[in-house]
């Protein structure tokens, strides 16, 4: 791609039916529990991007066997039953969040030298509640550089299990790792969450994802979890439905446009909570319905503000603060902190684009709040972070003279956004 691209404004609202990848954060769920697993696995519908690519890559560097289609959506593994079968190597989980957290739990059931690097922004994303947690049942981890940062080593003599306590209110992506390694401990492990679980659909979609391929996890509201020594995934056929957040994009552009987009194959019963992002455009106004095969929104004349609490479904907040400036009063979103710790910091990096897009806008420790501002051309620098980049294209539908730079940095989970969204026009 090019250092930036234009935004064309839609001449007309939208009327499509789009179809999106199937979700990163199920596929790369599934790709390491089919790895711990007996058997093989076929994955179906899964996310081909950046971020599944580091995982399988990963897999492939232990000697896991992981086989492709890119033109059919699908992965085919062979579990190795938590042994893996290159005991010393490096690994490179690149700017994957979930690679790099579910990896270096999973990585302490076995035996072997580890090492699992990243980008230089992953280098300072944190990871030491993670490596706490696994210390307290047992396992040998450390930062390499005491960063409490990647790179991470790890020297893995199966993990023994018992009781540890994981910090909630950074990442929920410590628990899911902590969880889906835990079947395969020497003992009973029990979680106990310290303070807020932020993200805690995601945690619901992990376990949704374990009791899939077999594993049961008995849980206390959102304190303690425990998982009983002995329990095995076993390899099976597994369908990856569409990609909520990649939807998400899409029920937004309706909404900003007062057009109307439909994406089939996320329904009501979604296990995904990013799906509840259409109730936040109800809220504001659009027409939403949801039905077992599709979700479908149609945008209102006029978007209204709103003042909502995206702390379980954050990685949206970019997107919102996007559309706010159309609507007719402020919109405050709130309860998001920990996005700062993300590919950018996401607060910030919205903030400091809606400002120069002539775009009111309050930065708090939390959160932001935008004012109903007219949008002013300008090229949208985007931190060689994904989300910034799809959230501010949404933008461009209505104003004329939006550029995005580093549009090749969607790759990481939507490799053909910009396509995408193109097919909108009519």
């Amino acid at each position: 791609m090019t250092d930036a691209i234009a935004i064309r404004p839609l001449t007309q609202p939208p009327d499509a039916v789009v179809a999106v990848p199937g979700s990163r954060s199920v596929t790369n769920r599934a790709l390491l529990i089919a790895a711990l697993g007996e058997g093989r696995s076929t994955l179906d519908g899964a996310s081909f991007s950046d971020d599944t690519d580091a995982m399988a890559a990963a897999w492939r560097t232990l000697g896991v066997p992981v086989a492709e289609d890119a033109a059919a959506l699908r992965f085919v593994v062979d579990g190795c039953s938590g042994q893996w079968p290159v005991v010393n190597a490096v690994l490179d989980a690149r700017a994957a969040g979930t690679a790099m957290r579910f990896l270096t739990a999973a990585l302490c059931v076995g035996r072997g030298h580890y090492r699992l690097d990243g980008t230089a922004r992953m280098r300072e994303r944190p990871i030491q509640d993670l490596l706490d947690a696994l210390s307290q049942l047992g396992a040998r981890v450390r930062s390499e550089h005491d960063t409490g940062c990647p790179p991470v080593v790890i020297d893995a003599r199966g993990l023994p299990g018992g009781t540890a306590t994981v910090a909630g209110d950074k990442s929920s992506q410590f628990l899911s790792a902590l969880l889906m390694a835990a079947p395969y401990a020497q003992r009973d492990v029990t979680i106990a969450v310290r303070g807020q679980l932020i993200a805690r659909p995601f945690v619901d979609m992990t376990l949704g994802v374990m009791a899939d391929f077999g594993v049961a996890v008995e849980r206390d509201a959102d304190l303690r979890f425990r998982i009983r020594s002995g329990q095995r995934y076993r390899g099976r056929t597994y369908r990856i439905e569409p990609d909520a957040l990649g939807a998400h994009y899409f029920f937004a552009a309706a909404a900003v446009t007062g057009g109307r987009v439909r994406v089939n194959g996320i329904g009501r019963h979604s296990t995904q909570g990013d799906a509840r992002f259409v109730e936040v455009l109800a809220t504001m106004g659009a027409t939403v319905t949801r039905t077992d095969e599709f979700i479908e929104v149609i945008g209102p004349t006029q978007l209204h503000g709103v003042d909502v609490d995206l702390n379980e479904i954050s990685d949206t907040a970019l997107t919102l603060a996007a559309i706010a400036p159309f609507a007719s009063t402020p919109v405050r979103i709130r309860n998001v902190a920990h996005i700062r710790l993300q590919e950018s910091d996401r607060l910030h990096a919205a903030a400091t684009e809606l400002q120069r897009l002539g775009v009111a806008v309050s930065e708090h420790d939390d959160g932001l709040e935008i004012q109903p501002s007219p949008v002013q051309p300008a090229t949208v620098q985007t931190y060689d972070d994904h989300r910034v980049a799809m959230s501010f294209a949404l933008i461009g539908l209505r104003v004329p003279g939006i550029r995005i730079a580093d549009p090749a940095c969607v790759a990481k989970t939507f490799p053909d956004y910009f396509a995408r969204l193109e097919s909108l026009r009519r």
